[in-house]
């Protein structure tokens, strides 16, 4: 009875030190999120800054969108100063500020996001949209600052970082949207690249693994909808597809890996706190669902729905070059909890 006393006492405090763990982790991504933010605002001019500030209880700190924004006049709708705008020291301290907000990977992925415009535009040439890689857009919300309520997003056609903020601490990381046209660059120099492939390469990996009679389940026969932007949470509804419960280890595994491959694209003390709402849930409490066909050039839909977070990826859309099912859509959201609310 004392041993297991002492097992129990020991992983409580491990659990309690894990958690400091996470929380300093946190602090340390908030910390170089306000003075990344403080160094982005110094170096615009006072216009800009105008433009690019708004109340903390602002309206627009909660109107995102993912989708390209512009007028009759092909001028852009969005708020915020685009890089286009700024000199060059003004776009690296723009661009310092979403490094602080990604980890590695997801600021590659992030960067060359940004980068496929220049691609579509190519594709598209005189298009209705206008691609333009640096109609990307910065906004801060309040005052950055090492106490009080404050924010900032970054946005454009297929990014929007959203970041709710208490001083150093980070409130919320959620919506976070990242999307892909092209999927994977067909041709030039970057042939082959595929910004998002964990998205695609774990589902694949679990679907695959999945049982025939697991797939009737988890298969479904619509797909599911675009993410909700503009939402304040989610449009989910009841659960559907799959129960983490039914899976074995090695599916469950994959999953997890899934998961982990969008948290990931978040600074590290941030996205061990989102990992950590797929790592608390009860097996039965998340469910894998998936429509279509996950193999190349096909097209699917997939989500993971947990009891407080939810994974939404679509793959269903051709690219501008005309390869079908080369378009992504991925987003994580917390179903209570974006935006900090």
């Amino acid at each position: 009875m004392k041993l297991t006393r002492m097992i129990v006492a020991g992983l409580a405090l491990a659990s309690v030190a894990g958690l400091a763990l996470v929380a300093q982790q946190t602090a340390a991504s908030g910390g170089q999120m306000v003075e990344a933010a403080q160094k982005f605002l110094g170096a615009l001019g006072e216009e800009q800054k105008k433009q690019a500030t708004f109340a903390f209880d602002d309206k627009e700190r909660t109107n995102w969108n993912f989708v390209p924004l512009q007028d009759g006049e092909r001028k852009s709708t969005r708020k915020g100063v685009p890089l286009e705008a700024m000199s060059p020291a003004q776009k690296k301290a723009a661009l310092d500020l979403v490094r602080a907000g990604t980890s590695d990977a997801g600021n590659i992925a992030a960067v060359t996001i940004m980068s496929l415009e220049a691609i579509l535009a190519e594709q598209e040439k005189k298009g209705a949209m206008v691609r333009n890689p640096e109609w990307y857009f910065f906004t801060i919300f309040g005052t950055p600052a090492k106490t009080g309520k404050w924010g900032w997003r970054v946005e454009g056609h297929h990014l929007s970082l959203n970041f709710t903020m208490d001083g150093e601490q980070v409130v919320a990381s959620t919506p976070a949207f990242f999307g892909s046209n092209p999927a994977e660059i067909k041709g030039g120099p970057k042939k082959g690249h595929r910004p998002l492939a964990s998205a695609e390469d774990y589902a694949r990996e679990l679907f695959s693994a999945l049982t025939d009679e697991q797939r009737q389940v988890a298969q479904q026969p619509k797909h599911f909808d675009e993410p909700g932007q503009k939402t304040l949470t989610p449009k989910l509804g009841q659960p559907v597809g799959l129960a983490a419960a039914k899976l074995n280890e090695s599916q469950r595994t994959s999953l997890m890996k899934l998961l982990k491959s969008y948290t990931e694209r978040m600074p590290a003390g941030v996205g061990a706190v989102e990992y950590k709402l797929a790592q608390d849930a009860k097996p039965e409490e998340i469910y894998v669902a998936y429509s279509g066909d996950p193999a190349p050039g096909k097209g699917y839909t997939y989500r993971v729905h947990g009891p407080t977070f939810v994974v939404e990826f679509l793959n269903v859309q051709g690219d501008s070059a005309g390869n079908k099912a080369n378009h992504i859509h991925s987003a994580w959201r917390r179903i209570k909890g974006d935006f900090g609310l």
